[in-house]
């Protein structure tokens, strides 16, 4: 997902694809111990897009502020 995908959402979609892309990187967390993952980039791929979607979603709480 693109940060310009993300900034369109409001930011209760936003906290909703956060628990979501939370759920599949632990699923696959338990997946890859257990040896069963053959695209192990995926991992790395998601820490991403959460890392994406918290810093929008922190801009966003800011900006009315500001």
């Amino acid at each position: 997902m693109t940060a310009k995908e993300i900034r369109e959402l409001a930011p209760a979609e936003i906290t909703t694809k956060l628990r979501e892309t939370r759920a599949q990187l632990l699923q696959l967390r338990l997946r890859k111990h257990t040896g069963q993952v053959e695209k192990t980039h995926e991992i790395r791929v998601l820490r991403k897009d959460i890392a994406r979607l918290e810093t929008i979603l922190t801009q966003k709480k800011a900006q009315p502020a500001a």
